[in-house]
């Protein structure tokens, strides 16, 4: 069974990924009122500012690409009625 939902898997890991980044930009857009999120490299941000926006990057990814996998487990398990994993 793992081996027929390594395509689903690969899908919605792709799908997540962009879901996921939109979310991000949307959200950072809407909160800080700035286009452009902040970068690593960005000079004119402290350490405190990269780690809170790389963090809230990296808690946004998990709960969509989370949420992306279950459903596409879900959706496994009811077409073929077993669980993968």
């Amino acid at each position: 069974m793992k081996a027929a939902y390594r395509p689903v898997g690969l899908l919605t890991g792709t799908v997540s990924g962009l879901v996921a980044g939109a979310a991000f930009r949307r959200s950072w857009k809407s909160l800080r009122h700035d286009e452009h999120t902040w970068s690593a490299t960005d000079r004119d941000r402290s350490w405190r500012e990269i780690w809170l926006a790389a963090a809230a990057q990296g808690a946004v990814y998990a709960v969509v690409k989370a949420t992306v996998d279950r459903a596409g487990a879900r959706a496994v398990h009811r077409v073929t009625g077993t669980w993968p994993g």
